[in-house]
Parts: structure tokens; C-alpha cells; sequence
């Protein structure tokens, strides 16, 4: 018992020092991601499991040798880190508020079962939410992968905004129905049509593939979605990681026939993107400290993109949302993890300041204190902050009042559980925002 408590009281004080400060080294980086990612949002029942496993182990006599007191001592310092990661979660709240009333917005309101969807953090159905179309192929060929969901109210909806959930998973892996679900839950429960689609995989299909593919969603949602009681003229695009990449360029190239090969006609215009954590410049992102570093971070590259960033840059910064900033975009919501180990923060706050720089551009920015990676993917005290923000922007810029501009924010009015059914028939650190 007592070596078994030094172990299990170094995995807590391990735990407890990468939530706060994950690696970014090449060979901890996934192994990092995932521990801090899943302490970071479920840190109550980390806590629970951990500090159950001690007081046995000590009861158990434990804590009788040398051995054993390091670890009851490692385990409580790990404890301690933990809780400091439960505080600055609990920070979420107020930090979402005051950033949407800088930007002129009013603060979320609180959606009713919060608490049970804090205690069942994965727990994703709503009874509230349909999905009322599966697998629905939204262009021609490639399987799986160009098929989408439709999500709605379930008493049915005429008329209704739309949202696009685009997946991430570093554009090699992932699925409509891994990712977006609290958040199309939250939208689809309040009047929002939500839109899940699956997209083509590299290394099978190299990028600009998968930006082809959230044009060939878009375009189909402009024809198709007012028989499931969307209005195609209202569509906001969103993602998280790759997902918020591609959430990014789709609103950074609309209507760009170089990625609308065969369809260039066709309108893939959103209202507005509300990128989670997206890569904005993919050259430092792919850049590691070290040689042998390097070297598999190239290789990763040409697998995604079909060559490194040291053989053609050019292709690259092309892809880089941050190179294609200019005037006369949509709003944008942009919202980042101070503590995330994938996309460093410094990235997305340079894509925030490059957004600002252009004379009337509407961009609130969220930065939740602590926050890993994927912070929404499940239910949280994050995501449930952050998903209320991303509801207020949404509802804003459908009613034309989304952010309040530079010249006039004094002046801005504020924006006015069972599993899920198959529905056969369609008719049925610091928190800124900013606004320059």
C-alpha cells in the first residue's frame, strides 16, 4: 500500500502540474493534450476519484512508511493544482459576461439543466432537439464523408437561422457526431436549424479538399435547408480546432472559385464565423524546437497539406487565415483556451489583432483563463459559459445588432434528457472584445 500510494500520489501531483502548464514539447504534446484536457473540464470528478483512492490507501496504513508520506504529500500539492484549475474555470461566468458588454452585448442567460449536465458531463441528447435528418448526402461520392445531420427544435421551426458545426481533428480524423453536440443542443433548443457535416480526410484527400468540402455543405444548404425549416439567407459558420480553421477560411473566402471547383456559381456567403481555437498560422503551429522535431513535423505537414512549410511556404500562408485578413469581413467571435497546448494563444490573439486593425470590422475575442484544447466538447463549466457567449453573438448578428462599432459602443443596445429521435419528415487569462 504504501508504494502504491507514492505512485498514485505522483500521477495526482503529475496531473495537477501539466492542467496549469501543459507541454508543448513534440513528445508530450498529444499525451499532455489529452491529460490536461480531461482534468481541466472534469476536475470535480478528478478530484473525487483521486482523493478517494488516497484516504483508502492511507486508511490502509499507507502513510506508515517514508514511501507513503511523499506520495500523501504529492497528492495533496496535486490536489491544491487541481483546485486551482476548478477556480479559474469558475472565472468563465463573470469573464463571458464582461466581454459581451464590452462589445455592447447583454450577458448570456442561463439554460435550464445545468446542473444535470454538469454531473453528466457526457451525457450529449436533449429532449428538447431532434435531429430530424441523418446522413443526408450533401454531395456526390467519397462515402461517409460527404454526409451531414440536421438538427432543430422538436416542435418543429419555419424559417430559422442556420448554424454549420464543422468538426476538427487536425483534418485526418473526426465525425459530425463527436463534436458541436452541447452547442447544437443549446442553438437547436432555442430556434437555430444546426447543420453536422462529415468532410473528406487527408492524407487520402489533402487540403484545400476539406475547404472544398465546407463550400459544397454551404451550397447545399442554401438549396436544400428551408424543407427542414432553416432560412438558407441566414447561416453562421462554426468550429472548433481543424474545425475552426476551416470555420475561419469559410468566411475569409466566400464565393472563391478556387475552392468552388464545379460549382463556382454557387453563393457559399455566411452572416458570420465563430472559430474555437483555430490554427491561424500554420508555419509556427508546424514549427518545433530540435531537428528530429522538425523533421516529423514536416512530415505530419506534407500528409495534411502535401508538402512541408520549408519546401513551399507560399501554399501555407494561402491556407493561413491570419495572411487572408482584409477588409470588409463579417463579424467574427473568436474564442481561445489560455492554457492550450495545440494552438498556442500567442497565435490567436495575433489573428484578433490583425482582425482589429480593419477600420470598422465587428470581432468580440474570448479568452477563458486555464482552458485547454477542446474545452466544449462535452459539458463544462467552460462550455457552458462559452456556449451562452457564442447564443448572444449568434442572436445578434441575425438581428443586425451583433457588436456595438468603435465610433458608437457607448451608445449600443444589447441583444435583444432522453436519446435523440429520427424524424422521417423534414417539415416537422482575460477575456477582450473588441470591435474597431
Amino acid at each position: 500500500m504504501t508504494w502504491l500510494l507514492l505512485v498514485v500520489g505522483l500521477f495526482t501531483l503529475a496531473l495537477g502540474v501539466n492542467v496549469l502548464f501543459p507541454t508543448r514539447t513534440l513528445v508530450g504534446l498529444v499525451v499532455g493534450f489529452m491529460a490536461e484536457w480531461l482534468v481541466a473540464e472534469l476536475a470535480h470528478w478528478t478530484l473525487l476519484v483521486l482523493g478517494a483512492a488516497v484516504v483508502v490507501l492511507v486508511a490502509a496504513g499507507g502513510a506508515d512508511q517514508w514511501p507513503g508520506l511523499i506520495g500523501l504529500v504529492a497528492a495533496i500539492v496535486g490536489a491544491v493544482l487541481i483546485v486551482v484549475e476548478m477556480v479559474l474555470a469558475a472565472r468563465s461566468g463573470p469573464i463571458v459576461a464582461q466581454a459581451l458588454a464590452e462589445a455592447g452585448l447583454d450577458p448570456p442567460e442561463r439554460d435550464r439543466g445545468r446542473t444535470r449536465r454538469l454531473l453528466l458531463p457526457f451525457w450529449l441528447s436533449d429532449r428538447r432537439v431532434a435531429r430530424v435528418a441523418s446522413n443526408v448526402r450533401y454531395a456526390e461520392g467519397d462515402g461517409r464523408r460527404h454526409l451531414l445531420d440536421v438538427y432543430r427544435p422538436r416542435g418543429g421551426c419555419i424559417g430559422a437561422p442556420v448554424l454549420l458545426q464543422i468538426h476538427g481533428g487536425g483534418w485526418i480524423i473526426g465525425s459530425k457526431r463527436q463534436q458541436g453536440r452541447p452547442l447544437m443542443n443549446r442553438m437547436a433548443a432555442d430556434g437555430w436549424v444546426c447543420v453536422a457535416i462529415n468532410y473528406r480526410l487527408a492524407p487520402r484527400d489533402k487540403f484545400p479538399a476539406q475547404l472544398v468540402d465546407v463550400k459544397l455543405a454551404l451550397a447545399w444548404i442554401r438549396e436544400h435547408i428551408a424543407e427542414y425549416g432553416g432560412d438558407p439567407s441566414r447561416v453562421i459558420v462554426t468550429g472548433g480546432s481543424a474545425g475552426g480553421h476551416l470555420a475561419a477560411l469559410a468566411a475569409l473566402t466566400m464565393d472563391d472559385p478556387r475552392y468552388q471547383p464545379g460549382f463556382e456559381s454557387a453563393d457559399t456567403s455566411v452572416l458570420a464565423s465563430v472559430p474555437l481555437y483555430p490554427p491561424t498560422d500554420l508555419v509556427p503551429l508546424l514549427t518545433f524546437r530540435g531537428r528530429q522535431a522538425n523533421r516529423w513535423a514536416a512530415r505530419t505537414a506534407a500528409i495534411v497539406f502535401g508538402e512541408s512549410p520549408a519546401v513551399d511556404p507560399a501554399r501555407f500562408r494561402d491556407w493561413s487565415p491570419i495572411a487572408l485578413v482584409t477588409p470588409g469581413l463579417v463579424p467574427f467571435f473568436v474564442i481561445q483556451g489560455a492554457a492550450d497546448n495545440l494552438v498556442p494563444v500567442a497565435q490567436t490573439r495575433a489573428f484578433v489583432d490583425a482582425l482589429r486593425a480593419l477600420p470598422g470590422q465587428r470581432v468580440v475575442y474570448l479568452e477563458l483563463p486555464g482552458a485547454p484544447h477542446a474545452f466544449e466538447v462535452f459539458h463544462s463549466v467552460r462550455s457552458e459559459a462559452a456556449i451562452g457567449a457564442i447564443r448572444q453573438f449568434c442572436d445578434g448578428v441575425v438581428a443586425g445588432v451583433a457588436v456595438s462599432d468603435a465610433d458608437s459602443r457607448d451608445d449600443a443596445q444589447g441583444l435583444d434528457d432522453s436519446p435523440d429521435e429520427e424524424v422521417s419528415d423534414p417539415s416537422d487569462a482575460t477575456a477582450t472584445a473588441a470591435t474597431d
